[in-house]
């Protein structure tokens, strides 16, 4: 290895190659949604393209020399090199017993960290090193060795001790992921909807063409007199909240003797093209509110928002507070964005010309298809949601066990275009509905100011969907009595950590300073689940107990069909 790399043409290639990365990365993840449908780069003329870029040359001398003193020894140890044994993909003995799938290994982990070392070398704004960062780490997921049945180790072993059937049933796994259009990440076979998962009990007590609602039978003799509403998001399915009796959070609350209602979104279709942020908060989650105190004859009730079913509801609170109604006790806001300040990873696929394209292609009609929807959440954590499963699935033909969550996570849903390119602009872009009466819904100037009741503020410390910073911003803009709580782990595992489980742990601070960082130096861990600390917190704004009902609705409005209702058994 004597001749030396020439790093300041490397540096103006990396240039090329990673701006040929990212608008690849962008076609393929086109913002929330991978669009194999969509038209060639060259006829998209809104396309972005990164800036150019600078490297300091005592920054790139020092990444060339890190270089060139790993890659020499690498290339002494030979085929006796050892990939990192802290990257789960190559950890198996039988990529050290394999020379020539180990050396792969190295040298692809070498090369690795010197393109994400060039990342951090680019001198840029961080929106734009962002952008690179994520189509560097696309790529480097992409082509590791652990991809390919020629260097992969563990299939290549399996291959021979299987004699040929793991490469077999490989292509059977491949045939029928494409024919159902996604890779498989659980043998969902094993599931279905109302049968065991979605299987508390309950009715469809009213329905509109965007919901229905859903109450479920008491678990108690009494219940408080105060019912409670459930506002999932309506980018996933409602039972994520209910997929097993031991891990509901929907039987938690009926087992509390809250009388509980949950929204059941409808998976949009072509009838639902025109359906706007409007009808959601609306007809959502404004109707659910006024259908449940109808039936439930409270004047006040409780809710909870979870993920976008927080801006949800936190929207249709500022329309309510805006007409002087106060029809809440308390409100409950879960992984959620009102500030959408920080973002995190999302944030990559985010500016004027895309948000521009969005609009242009399905403002004013259309629908945002789930499943390119779920595609880029799982490109969100290439490793562990795609790779992991194309190896196991197709390289090692297997099939991955039954697993409730990943099932949920499969069943994607649609979205309606104009409903979702004016959540681009006015979140995700603008960041407009923190700005006092920048936004009108529902005919209402959106204040946040004005939504003054006690809310309960959760956040998850792992989070990539919603970073825990973003949670937290909430606090900053209700005026009302706040608690905000942070749990372990991440946007799922963290909300659903059931008591039971004495699982993770949780963390309090009675002081809500500014920022998250201040909040978090202040701040007091507690082992198990927050939902103890939670249902303490609830049950003073759950009002006095009275007898349980017999039936469900009330008057005229009567049970349509049992729980969990048609709406969440359509599929994308």
């Amino acid at each position: 290895m004597n001749s030396q790399p020439d790093w300041a043409a490397a540096a103006q290639q990396f240039q090329k190659t990673a701006t040929e990365q990212w608008a690849n990365a962008f076609k393929s993840f086109q913002g929330f949604g991978a669009m194999p449908q969509m038209p060639s780069l060259d006829s998209m003329p809104m396309m972005p393209s990164l800036p150019p870029l600078s490297f300091a040359p005592e920054k790139l001398q020092e990444l060339q020399q890190a270089y060139m003193r790993e890659a020499t020894e690498l290339w002494n140890q030979g085929l006796t090199a050892n990939p990192s044994s802290t990257d789960k993909r190559f950890a198996s003995d039988a990529w050290s017993h394999n020379p020539v799938s180990a050396f792969s290994a190295a040298v692809y982990l070498l090369n690795a960290r010197a393109l994400l070392g060039m990342v951090e070398a680019a001198e840029t704004d961080e929106k734009t090193k962002s952008k690179l960062r994520f189509a560097v780490e696309q790529w480097m997921a992409a082509s590791a060795p652990s991809n390919f049945l020629a260097l992969n180790a563990e299939a290549q072993k399996k291959a021979i001790e299987t004699k040929g059937e793991s490469i077999a049933k490989g292509m059977q796994n491949l045939l029928h992921d494409l024919q159902q259009g996604h890779v498989s990440m659980t043998d969902e076979s094993q599931f279905e909807v109302g049968r065991n998962v979605a299987t508390t009990e309950g009715a469809v007590v009213f329905e509109n063409e965007l919901i229905q609602l859903i109450e479920y039978k008491p678990l108690t003799k009494t219940v408080h007199e105060r019912p409670f509403l459930v506002v999932p998001p309506c980018i996933n399915k409602f039972y994520i909240l209910d997929l097993q009796p031991e891990n509901s959070l929907v039987r938690f609350l009926v087992e509390q003797g809250h009388r509980t209602f949950v929204v059941s979104w409808r998976n949009p279709d072509d009838s639902m093209k025109n359906v706007t942020w409007d009808d959601y908060v609306g007809k959502g989650a404004i109707e659910a509110i006024e259908k449940v105190r109808e039936i439930s004859g409270a004047r006040q009730i409780n809710a909870l928002g979870f993920c976008v079913g927080g801006t949800i509801l936190g929207t249709a609170l500022s329309v309510l507070a805006a007409r002087g109604e106060k029809p809440l006790a308390s409100a409950t806001f879960l992984t959620s964005l009102l500030d959408f300040s920080e973002t995190g990873i999302l944030d990559v696929f985010i500016d004027e010309p895309f948000v521009k394209f969005r609009e242009q292609q399905m403002g004013k009609g259309g629908l945002m298809k789930g499943q390119d929807l779920a595609s880029t959440f799982s490109f969100l954590r290439p490793n562990d949601l795609v790779w992991n499963y194309v190896v196991g699935n197709y390289l090692k033909g297997e099939t991955p066990p039954p697993f409730d969550l990943l099932y949920w996570n499969s069943d994607s849903t649609n979205l309606p275009g104009p409903m979702y390119a004016w959540y681009l602009r006015n979140t995700y872009l603008e960041n407009n509905l923190i700005k006092p009466g920048k936004c009108t819904v529902c005919g209402e100037k959106v204040d946040f100011g004005k939504v003054d009741l006690p809310v309960y503020i959760y956040g998850s410390r792992e989070d990539h969907i919603v970073p825990i910073g973003g949670a937290y911003a909430s606090t900053q803009h209700l005026p009302g009595k706040k608690r905000f709580v942070m749990g372990a782990s991440g946007h799922i595992a963290g909300v659903i950590n059931p008591p039971a489980k004495k699982k993770r742990s949780y963390w309090t601070n009675d002081k809500l300073p500014k920022t998250h960082d201040e909040w978090l130096k202040g701040a007091k861990e507690h082992p198990g689940s927050w939902w103890t600390d939670w249902a303490a917190w609830l049950k003073p704004h759950a009002g006095k107990q009275v007898a349980a009902p017999k039936a469900y609705g009330k008057g005229k409005i009567k049970a349509i069909e049992p729980a969990p209702g048609r709406y969440v058994k359509a599929k994308a």
